[in-house]
């Protein structure tokens, strides 16, 4: 495994992130506790030491199962988790209050929260789990998350910047208020290139990149005929003719597997790590033989400025989870 800096937080992060959504078995189902923490240990067995979870995934159970996978491991592991909006509105819509979204002792009341079911004294890094920019003009949340850091209860600050919106972060990159940025970062969404990853790069700023395999379809794995149990929430994510669309897209980006990325997996991750904005990469992982390849992709090469500039024709905007 190969580490890189978090930013100027003085940490040093694994390239491969451990990504817990699908922990928390309400919105991926079909998720085994057992699989899940034999997926956790493989995973720091390899090196894997850091850990992004949140309050929200099934409701703290994904929090709960790090918790458990840490008390027995002596390792440095680092966990990042996120105080869910306090009108549960995903991502956070303009116009919308910081009293609604992060009042201050909402943010203290969830930390607490996390802290018990990971069964730490602090949290490596806490994240707001939405974003707007009109939030940095109001007050409450700020006094908050520095209250917390203050205390030790929580070591970084930091954002995840809401779907497919890079712009609406760029100004607190540069307010100097967070230590870390989450962001989806893939081959399909690459509007983090122009300007948002050069500034965090400037500014000093720990990225996480999220969503590398765009919910599955970047590893090859949805097919026009792919079936999702009830509830998943991947129903609507590949609603209507998405599933169709996004195979036929894959389908022309197998075209540039050679010696540099065998699978579309490893393509797709190469691609995240390839800029040196990204500190970590995060996918989800439940199953131990996804975490073994996954990892192996931290070996040290970097994709070639040709695969590079191929890469770029295949940037796809759009919004899947509106």
């Amino acid at each position: 495994m190969h580490y890189r800096p978090l930013g100027k937080t003085g940490l040093s992060v694994s390239e491969i992130g451990y990504g817990a959504w699908g922990l928390g078995r309400r919105e991926w189902i079909g998720a085994d506790d057992k699989e899940s923490l034999r997926s956790l240990n493989r995973a720091i067995d390899l090196g894997v030491n850091f850990l992004d979870t949140a309050l929200a995934y099934g409701d703290g159970h994904s929090e709960t199962l790090i918790g458990r996978v840490l008390k027995e491991r002596r390792e440095t592991v680092y966990v990042a988790t996120k105080v869910p909006p306090k009108n549960r509105r995903w991502p956070a819509p303009k116009g919308v209050s910081v009293a609604e979204t992060y009042p201050g002792d909402y943010i203290v009341s969830c930390c607490e929260k996390s802290l018990r079911h990971l069964g730490r004294d602090h949290v490596d890094v806490l994240q707001l789990h939405t974003w707007q920019d009109d939030f940095l003009d109001e007050g409450g949340w700020k006094d908050a998350l520095l209250g917390l850091k203050k205390s030790g209860k929580v070591r970084l600050l930091g954002i995840s910047v809401n779907d497919h919106d890079p712009a609406s972060a760029l100004r607190a990159v540069r307010s100097g208020l967070f230590d870390t940025f989450q962001i989806i970062y893939n081959v399909f969404d690459q509007s983090p290139d122009p300007e948002f990853l050069p500034a965090c790069l400037e500014e000093g700023r720990g990225v996480i990149a999220r969503v590398p395999f765009d919910e599955g379809s970047l590893t090859g794995a949805i097919t026009p005929e792919t079936q999702f149990p009830d509830g998943d929430f991947r129903n609507h994510y590949f609603g209507g003719d998405r599933k169709l669309q996004v195979w036929e897209r894959v389908q022309r980006l197998k075209k540039l597997l050679d010696g540099e990325a065998k699978t579309l997996a490893e393509l797709a991750l190469r691609f995240c790590l390839a800029s040196d904005a990204v500190s970590t990469v995060i996918p989800g992982m439940r199953k131990v033989a996804n975490v073994e390849n996954n990892t192996a992709v931290s070996d040290g090469r970097r994709l070639s400025p040709a695969l590079r500039e191929m890469l770029r024709a295949h940037a796809w905007p759009r919004d899947f989870y509106s």
